[in-house]
């Protein structure tokens, strides 16, 4: 770090001249020198503008191990980061490039995931762009490396990204690729591999929110029977949105029950139906064979593989037959083609339990009277704040639910899947059955006026 060092007596003096003119680097703290001396931190990218009076004695000078000043350990990840890519910039830092960096991320454990917006600017590319430089020299002599054509090389960028955020690994996310398998577009920026590992649904958070994108530090206790996901981010896609809902699978009676999942994934909703809502057993659809290898070691890792079978494949063609007491359709946009599957596998004679996921819009509701915004109950859909997702409903009363606290247009899909769902089972079956909403739960916000929902059927045949 550029210091300028002068003997005791002038340092006031210097500290003040440089607060004024804007070139003392406040994330450091002064330094004792040899000789009695005192340095004094500065911004490398303003020594150009160093003007100072021939009376104050002072030469430039660089402290190898700079100690952080007492704001400076206050400071957030995100300021941290900045902070840091100035510093590893010096003169070549710019409005254009403080824009251009992240304010959020997503994290997996030593890996940190940045969104596909973050170091998009062409003076970023170029620096990422770089060649390897020999890190080991370069941190002890903390100056970046410069390559052939004069540009840093790329993994300095990614190093000290890695290192302001606490990681080691750092990727970027691109967009989802139109395959019909969900595949991420992740570039893997440092590190040799994209495999982690992710623990929710008995997990305690301090500090900011959970491995979704956050910009602030989150300290993470890992409680007794908490889900665990392996998965290369890579190769499959992770939603840190679902959280809700697989805490409330994971407290669901399903103890003894067979769970068909038709859209396993790395095992989203098949890990909380075995390891805590206590499943017996659970037949595992999925046709990615990146997340068929993720969900199997999770399901190793989580000492479950015993108890689920893995169908690799087109869950359309499953062969399963009158086997489930509980289906989950865990795809959207929409489960739909997945629904006559789900009327098969259920059992013929006692029937079971739809989780029906599915996007539904939702037009902008009209504005309240006042009155009525005072008098709306917490947690409704009138409650929420401007620009927020309503309080998730809870599973208390079905009839509050739907009667009370559900928007109209949720209402109407929820009754009209349930008469199309006991049509495909009369059809099947040759008999009538009957179909029950048990609950609608409003997963996220997908896009403007458009929510995830998931629809709880209860689906029985009508006894002679």
């Amino acid at each position: 770090v550029p210091a300028l060092a002068t003997e005791r007596r002038f340092a006031q003096r210097l500290r003040e001249c440089l607060e004024e003119e804007r070139l003392s680097d406040g994330r450091y703290q002064l330094q004792r020198l040899p000789g009695g001396r005192l340095a004094l931190p500065v911004l490398e990218e303003k020594l150009s503008q160093l003007c100072l009076p021939p009376e104050m004695p002072c030469e430039l000078v660089r402290i190898q191990d700079p100690v952080p000043s007492r704001a400076a350990r206050r400071r957030t990840p995100a300021q941290r980061l900045r902070d840091e890519l100035r510093r590893l910039l010096g003169a070549s830092w710019s409005e254009q490039l403080e824009r251009d960096v992240p304010h959020a991320w997503q994290r997996h454990g030593d890996l940190v995931l940045l969104s596909e917006d973050s170091f998009k600017a062409a003076p970023w590319e170029r620096l990422g762009k770089g060649e390897q430089g020999p890190a080991p020299a370069r941190r002890a002599a903390r100056i970046p490396p410069i390559s052939r054509d004069g540009v840093f090389a790329g993994s300095a960028l990614w190093e000290t990204v890695a290192s302001a955020l606490g990681a080691r690994r750092v990727a970027r996310r691109g967009r989802v690729m139109p395959d019909g398998l969900r595949t991420p577009s992740v570039t893997l920026l440092l590190g040799q591999h994209g495999w982690v590992e992710h623990v929710d649904n008995g997990i305690r958070w301090a500090g900011a929110a959970g491995c979704g994108w956050c910009g602030e530090g989150t300290a993470l206790t890992i409680s007794a029977g908490s889900s665990r996901y392996t998965f290369d981010v890579t190769k499959c896609m992770f939603s840190p949105g679902n959280i809700t809902e697989k805490l409330r699978v994971a407290s669901l009676p399903c103890s003894g029950e067979v769970v068909v999942d038709l859209y396993a994934g790395i095992g989203y909703f098949t890990l909380p139906f075995l390891v805590h809502a206590g499943a017996a057993f659970v037949h595992a659809c999925e046709w990615n064979s990146h997340a068929v290898e993720a969900l199997h070691r999770s399901l190793v890792l989580n000492g479950v593989r015993d108890r689920c079978h893995i169908h690799a494949g087109d869950s359309r063609q499953l062969q399963l037959r009158d086997v489930a007491d509980r289906v989950n359709l865990g795809l959207i946009p929409s489960s739909q083609e997945g629904w006559p599957v789900a009327c098969r596998v259920l059992k013929k004679d006692t029937g079971g339990v739809l989780h029906i996921h599915h996007n539904v819009e939702t037009p902008p509701a009209p504005a309240l009277p006042q009155s009525a915004v005072l008098l709306a109950e917490p947690g409704s859909a009138e409650a929420a704040s401007p620009g927020r997702e309503a309080q998730h409903p809870t599973e208390d009363s079905g009839e509050e639910t739907l009667g009370a606290r559900l928007r109209p247009e949720w209402q109407r899909w929820a009754e009209a899947t349930a008469t199309r769902i006991q049509g495909l089972l009369a059809e099947l079956h040759g008999r009538p059955w009957r179909s029950s909403v048990l609950h609608v739960e409003a997963v996220k916000s997908y896009a403007p006026h458009v929510h995830h929902l998931v629809l709880d059927l209860e689906c029985r045949p009508v006894l002679p």
